[in-house]
């Protein structure tokens, strides 16, 4: 008699076991399908994103895109929102979603700028309006002393808005502050670049000290610019970079007056750098001190600016137009500058160097 119960229990474990799958599988197959069919989703991402969401009707998934197209999220928009931050399909729109899209309108969102923000950054629509969004919003506004600037920080990185003040952004904005660097510089950095400010504040005091042993003046704008130019990197890629300079033959000094005058000299790839001093002094005849000295050119675009305007000098000067050039009024002008300094100048002189000029541009 206890044998046959035992069977009898073990085959009702074994039936609730396999319909329990049959309907998980039926809720994977039909979740599958809807990502698929209503947002385009292809079959390997739409089974990627299935194991994180899985609903058997359609109604929750249906009131989200609805929702989100009434709002002027465009399809592409919607199917990355989604893709990012797939459990928004089980939102209750009116409730959860609709307030944090009310609020972000009323200080001065347009429709469409806001959903280019949640559709790059939609972990903001998991966060509590009351408890993270609202009061983010209130200490930038504060700190800026102006909506506007606010708003735009918050377009150039949305996380500014959900993330932990007191861990990472007010500590940071201390520690410059007792080192002497103007509000005001802390507050352009904040509302230029406002990513850079979110991070450790261990790591940021290490930094500091490094660069305040390079005997760059803390009140300077230049200052900020080394610190996170160092920031953005390791100490070993750094150190490759700095190889890669000597191994063009510049000094420790030269090195280092570099990164004084131009930080983002550090920032560029180790490949880049390579290409350029290689066009520079091997094919056009600069010296690698020259370059040194103006290492702002190393941030430039080698196809874009650098080549097109060292052939065209070139040619300038061997028809005699020209005797010499800065590097600076170059390749650190801007193409209008550039085109009204050369242009305006050779247009009848040599409009087949400015037409081939231009070509070389636009390639």
């Amino acid at each position: 008699m206890a044998s046959s119960q035992s069977f009898s229990l073990s085959i009702t474990k074994i039936s609730t076991t396999l319909r329990f799958f049959s309907i998980s599988s039926n809720e994977h197959s039909f979740t599958v399908s809807y990502l698929i069919n209503k947002c385009g989703f292809s079959p390997e991402s739409a089974s990627r994103t299935s194991n994180y969401v899985h609903f058997e009707t359609p109604e929750k998934p249906d009131s989200l895109i609805i929702f989100l197209e009434n709002h002027g999220f465009s399809k592409t928009q919607i199917k990355n929102l989604i893709k990012r931050q797939p459990k928004l399909l089980y939102s209750d729109t009116e409730k959860t979603l609709l307030p944090k899209l009310e609020f972000l309108y009323s200080i001065g969102f347009s429709r469409p700028e806001l959903a280019k923000l949640l559709s790059d950054y939609p972990t903001l629509m998991r966060f509590s309006l009351e408890k993270r969004i609202i009061p983010s919003f209130n200490l930038l506004r504060n700190l800026f002393q102006s909506d506007d600037k606010a708003i735009k920080s918050i377009k150039r990185f949305a996380g500014i808005l959900v993330s932990d003040f007191e861990k990472n952004l007010l500590p940071n904005m201390n520690i410059l502050r007792g080192i002497g660097v103007p509000e005001s510089n802390i507050l352009l950095q904040l509302h230029r670049k406002p990513r850079t400010l979110m991070f450790n504040p261990v790591r940021l005091e290490e930094i500091v000290e490094e660069v305040k042993r390079m005997g760059i003046d803390t009140s300077r704008k230049k200052f900020l610019d080394v610190v996170f130019a160092m920031k953005s990197m390791t100490k070993s890629t750094l150190e490759k970079k700095i190889d890669v300079y000597k191994r063009w033959g510049w000094s420790d000094q030269e090195i280092h007056e570099a990164f004084r005058r131009y930080p983002l000299c550090m920032t560029v790839s180790e490949d880049k750098i390579m290409a350029i001093m290689d066009f520079l002094v091997n094919k056009m005849g600069y010296s690698s001190t020259l370059v040194a000295k103006q290492s702002s050119v190393l941030s430039r675009s080698l196809e874009k600016r650098i080549v097109p305007r060292a052939l065209f000098a070139q040619e300038l000067s061997s028809k005699g137009l020209v005797n010499d050039f800065k590097l600076s009024v170059l390749f650190d002008t801007s193409e209008k500058t550039f085109n009204k300094m050369f242009g305006d100048c050779f247009v009848k002189k040599a409009p087949e160097l400015l037409k081939l000029y231009k070509e070389n541009v636009e390639k």
